[in-house]
């Protein structure tokens, strides 16, 4: 396996890992406005990198459908979009600064979310292999720099992820290393989703468009669901929308001309 799909597909882990690092150097959380620039900025990357590296190349691999070109990135959007809905219908989930009532303990609740995050990781992660998977093929509407910008916001993403389940552990009483091992493993699956869905490459060549849209409306729905509502809540909202644009134009721009 290439080496620049291997570093790809790592980059989202390195951002949880460096994310849970902060436990050696906060006392308590990460600053609000800090991590509303984070998510926002990576709000941007991601619908860029969701337009540029996986909706419009499914649609370009689909031209020989003629008229029908729009059916497979279509289908795949919605598809991705619902899979991420019944994921936040049947499995725990809790927002990154949510709070529960209740007789639940600090540590019963840090451990839903460290269970939320990892299940909610899976599809980000195959959304990253879906598009290493195409890159190794050979396929010309798939652009080295669209598929590392992906890896990018997310790793930006799960900076800020990273931090919140490490710090709470930290709290309830573990070692700093012990919570930050624990931060990190919580996005392992990642890398692990993105490995096995490139080794499967042959499989999914011939529904590459399918999945490529598929990835983008999975990436559509964390932005529209989770990071914009935590970058935009409370004070300082104007923030999230300048981030959001940062992050788009820069993203754009980066794919456009290197891609």
């Amino acid at each position: 396996m290439d080496l620049s799909i291997i570093i790809g597909i790592m980059i989202p882990f390195i951002g949880t890992t460096l994310g849970s690092a902060c436990v050696f150097f906060m006392s308590k959380k990460m600053n609000t406005l800090v991590q509303k620039i984070l998510l926002s900025f990576a709000s941007g990357v991601m619908v860029a990198a969701s337009v540029w590296s996986l909706l419009i190349p499914s649609l370009d691999i689909s031209t020989d459908l003629g008229t029908f070109a729009f059916v497979p990135a279509a289908i795949g959007f919605l598809l991705g979009m619902g899979f991420l809905l019944f994921l936040d219908h049947n499995v725990p989930h809790m927002h990154l600064d949510q709070k529960t009532e209740g007789k639940t303990s600090s540590l019963q609740k840090s451990t839903m979310l460290i269970l939320a995050v990892t299940i909610h990781n899976i599809p980000e992660g195959m959304a990253v292999g879906v598009v290493f998977a195409g890159l190794a093929s050979g396929n010309s509407y798939i652009s080295i720099m669209g598929a590392v910008a992906l890896s990018i916001g997310i790793a930006i993403q799960n900076f800020p992820e990273g931090a919140i389940i490490s710090m709470p552990l930290r709290s309830e009483g573990l070692s700093k290393k012990q919570a930050f091992l624990y931060g990190s493993l919580s996005g392992i699956v990642e890398p692990i989703a993105a490995l096995i869905t490139v080794l499967l490459s042959n499989y999914i060549l011939p529904i590459l468009p399918y999945l490529l849209s598929f990835a983008g409306g999975a990436m559509i729905y964390v932005v529209i669901e989770e990071l914009i509502p935590e970058a935009s809540q409370g004070q300082h909202s104007n923030i999230a929308t300048i981030g959001f644009a940062i992050g788009f134009v820069i993203m754009m721009i980066l794919d456009v001309t290197l891609g």
